[in-house]
């Protein structure tokens, strides 16, 4: 089969706002992986668009990279995807990176407030699913999406690891990750690289207002970042976002809330999930 033909051996599947962005960073520092860098969003989104849409995304794949994959974050929660992608791609490896559904929620509502999507308090949107935005909640009820992927796949091709891990022992993710996919570790490894966050919710911002005045040119100003000069310019102007806090008891509620979808991941997965189930005293970016 041609590079321009191929289709992902292995697809990271979400869950969103779980260190899916970390991980795929990581993969596609190795030579022997190809991942394109936007998420296609294909078996969830834009699957109208037909298989040959899809195989564009792969055509730059160079003909030594071992590996193709991609990552969506949307689709270990959309209800049509399982089907989908067994379709098109019934021996794909799976990975499924699994939070705090309660910080994940939080973490995605911070995630729309720093864009300007919602600005309402978290009380609005995260004491239950019926507002605008659903998805902070029903993204989060992992039991019920990976009974749905089990129903298509089978349990060998999926691993799911949750996000501490990832904070744990990163490197180890890694190489779990890439035994499933059956990649080579990467030689060189930079452990300070490996440990690195991506999309942290901590980073200075310039002003919203400024943002958008200044969304389209963000591609005709990427060739300065990073460039001394340009970074101290936005320095300046920089701040953290200040976030509407998660009110212990609304965090409560929501411990509630997935208490019973956390007890049907653990018998999916086997993971022990207790950690999730005693109450926390801070959220997590």
């Amino acid at each position: 089969m041609s590079a321009s033909r191929r289709l992902p051996d292995f697809v990271i599947i979400g869950a969103a706002k779980a260190a899916t962005t970390w991980i795929q960073m990581r993969l596609q520092e190795n030579p022997s992986i190809f991942m394109p860098d936007p998420e296609p969003h294909f078996f969830s989104r834009e699957y109208d668009k037909g298989g040959d849409y899809y195989r564009s995304w792969f055509e730059d794949a160079p003909g030594w990279a071992a590996l193709v994959g991609e990552k969506s974050a949307d689709y270990l929660s959309d209800p049509a995807t399982p089907a989908r992608l067994a379709a098109m791609m019934p021996q794909a490896k799976l990975v499924a990176q699994l939070r705090n559904p309660v910080d994940r929620a939080y973490s995605d509502y911070k995630m729309l407030y720093r864009r300007g999507l919602v600005s309402d308090r978290p009380e609005d949107y995260l004491s239950s699913p019926d507002n605008p935005e659903p998805r902070f909640l029903l993204d989060g009820l992992y039991g019920r999406h990976l009974s749905t992927w089990l129903r298509h796949f089978d349990r060998k091709q999926l691993l799911v690891f949750p996000f501490e891990d990832v904070k744990a022992d990163p490197a180890g993710v890694i190489e779990r990750v890439s035994a499933h996919i059956d990649a080579p570790i990467a030689p060189d490894t930079d452990r300070e690289t490996v440990s690195r966050r991506e999309n942290n919710s901590r980073e200075k911002l310039l002003p919203l207002p400024l943002r958008q005045m200044l969304a389209p040119f963000k591609e005709t100003v990427r060739p300065l970042r990073g460039k001394p000069w340009f970074e101290g310019a936005r320095a300046l102007l920089a701040r953290e976002v200040k976030y509407p806090a998660l009110e212990p008891a609304l965090r409560r509620r929501m411990e509630e809330f997935y208490r019973d979808d956390i007890a049907l991941t653990e018998e999916i997965t086997g993971l022990d999930l207790a950690h999730w189930k005693v109450p926390a005293t801070s959220v997590a970016a």
